[in-house]
């Protein structure tokens, strides 16, 4: 039997979500850390990663072959075991990633640093192309793998998965997650 969905949060409980911090869900040597600008109220309401209604990140995992089916956000637990983790670049829970300062991001890109030292994964795959410029100091990076790395751990910078990033559709996200893919040879 199918579990049902985590119940919608309230407009007090999105309202009570802001500046809250959800946890990272990480292990040792994950084949991709994927890495979001910062938790939504959504996800700070229901303490799971990108779990706005309309964020495609979900759907683009499942599309590009990294998990088996289309996994829920109350469903995160089940992606150490398939070699995957979640965090953020600022840990802080905001409405709109814009609310961010550029110090903000700064000090998460330090702090992602070290997270990323502490547990070695393959690759760090950042979702937002204008946090990790801002993170990481890169003004021109563009999408894909990046000819920088952290240690022995590949960087590749992702589109933001936000339904609100027009530039990049479902389909056209998926194509860029399965290019990640291709490379980690999980094909």
């Amino acid at each position: 039997m199918a579990r049902s969905a985590a119940p919608r949060p309230t407009p007090a409980d999105l309202a009570a979500a802001a500046g809250r911090t959800i946890p990272d869900l990480l292990a040792p040597d994950l084949t991709v850390l994927f890495c979001g600008i910062n938790p939504g109220l959504w996800s700070g309401a229901t303490g799971h990663h990108f779990a706005r209604p309309g964020n495609r990140f979900w759907p683009a995992l499942f599309r590009s072959g990294f998990t088996p089916r289309l996994l829920r956000p109350d469903e995160q637990d089940e992606l150490p075991a398939l070699g995957l983790g979640i965090t953020n670049v600022a840990a802080r829970t905001t409405a709109r990633a814009d609310e961010l300062t550029a110090e903000e991001l700064r000090a998460g890109g330090r702090a992602l640093v070290e997270k990323v030292r502490s547990y070695r994964p393959r690759v760090l795959a950042v979702l937002g192309l204008g946090a990790y410029r801002t993170a990481f100091g890169r003004p021109r990076t563009t999408v894909g793998r990046r000819s920088e790395t952290i240690g022995s751990t590949d960087i590749w910078v992702l589109p933001n998965p936000s339904g609100l990033n027009a530039h990049y559709s479902l389909d056209a996200l998926a194509a860029e997650f399965r290019k990640l893919r291709a490379a980690t040879g999980s094909e």
